[in-house]
């Protein structure tokens, strides 16, 4: 199992956070998603290794930036 941290910018509302954790959970093997716009956290747990490179197209395919935290 393996848990990254990332970074995300422009999210402002529950709504962000929810196009977010949809967008990066259709990632194969990715088991959970946290996203708050609060903090600007976004966790991502999966089965396996995570691709940082499809993780952080999934979030600027929702409308946002993100980095690895």
């Amino acid at each position: 199992m393996a848990v990254n941290e990332y970074l995300v910018t422009g999210m402002t509302c529950g709504h962000c956070e929810m196009s977010v954790r949809e967008e990066v959970g259709e990632i194969d093997g990715v088991t959970d998603v946290q996203a708050s716009h609060e903090t600007g956290k976004l966790v991502v747990t999966a089965a396996g290794d995570i691709d940082d490179a499809r993780v952080l197209a999934a979030v600027q395919e929702a409308g946002y930036a993100a980095e690895r935290a």
